[in-house]
């Protein structure tokens, strides 16, 4: 026999797509926020001595320094965008309260959500301060490999120049991924406190949308077992550059 489930649609009556899922405010603040660094290390980089193309150490000590001292600003940075997506988180919940039973909206308001925000908080720090790092990798590699190759001087520099530029795409990479994680996170988090097991996955049906995602809408997935979609396993919005986001299903 098939369990019957009571997703929030149900207990809301009907409602919009768009509940559940991370406001866009969101992405585009912390993203605006993670180009300053990419801006830092553009600027670091056209710094370097023409001449010292082949031994470009001192910028990578440079950005080994930066990063080092990023610490403080990343904290808060990360502490404002995830203050800002559990406020947001919150609002979703209220938004469908009045359908629910008294003791079940209590229970919500007093989920056990300081773990989860601690946990996303060193993530968020641990990541802004591999950005400076994962550019100096990337500068080493370059020499390296120019050596190895005899590459030409200007082009290697010229590649050396573009470190702000890939910087700026991985920004834009972490701030979406992480503001749809750090939203999903928090609606499994409450979600589970009052007995959630599961929800259901909801996926944009559009042109940008990944085919194996798109083919996950309205499936439901248990908290417990995230499924691998393209070799990468991880809940709705939880994979690199995934929109979609969850319902919740709450137990009858």
């Amino acid at each position: 026999m098939l369990k019957r489930v009571v997703t929030a649609d149900a207990l809301a009556g009907k409602r919009k797509r768009e509940k559940f899922e991370p406001t866009k405010s969101l992405a585009i603040s912390y993203e605006r926020s993670l180009r300053k660094i990419a801006k830092r290390i553009g600027t670091l980089s056209e710094l370097l001595d023409p001449d010292a193309t082949q031994s470009p150490q001192p910028l990578i000590d440079a950005l080994e320094r930066y990063s080092r001292t990023l610490e403080p600003w990343a904290e808060s940075v990360a502490q404002r965008m995830l203050e800002d997506a559990d406020r947001a988180n919150k609002r979703d919940w209220r938004s469908h309260a009045a359908q629910m039973g008294r003791l079940l909206r209590e229970e919500i308001e007093q989920a056990p959500t300081g773990e989860t925000l601690q946990l996303l908080q060193m993530e968020q720090v641990a990541l802004i301060t591999s950005i400076p790092r994962e550019a100096a990798l990337r500068v080493q590699k370059l020499a390296r490999e120019s050596l190895i190759t005899g590459s030409r001087s200007t082009s290697i520099r010229d590649e050396i120049m573009r470190s702000g530029e890939v910087t700026a795409s991985r920004a834009t990479l972490i701030a979406r991924t992480e503001t749809s994680k750090a939203s999903t996170l928090l609606t499994q988090a409450r979600a589970q406190a009052v007995g959630s097991t599961g929800y259901i996955w909801r996926s944009h049906r559009d042109a940008r949308t990944r085919k194996s995602h798109r083919g996950m809408n309205g499936q439901f997935v248990a908290w417990d077992d995230p499924p691998e979609l393209d070799g990468l396993q991880g809940h709705a919005g939880c994979i690199p550059n995934c929109r979609c986001f969850a319902m919740p299903v709450f137990p009858s």
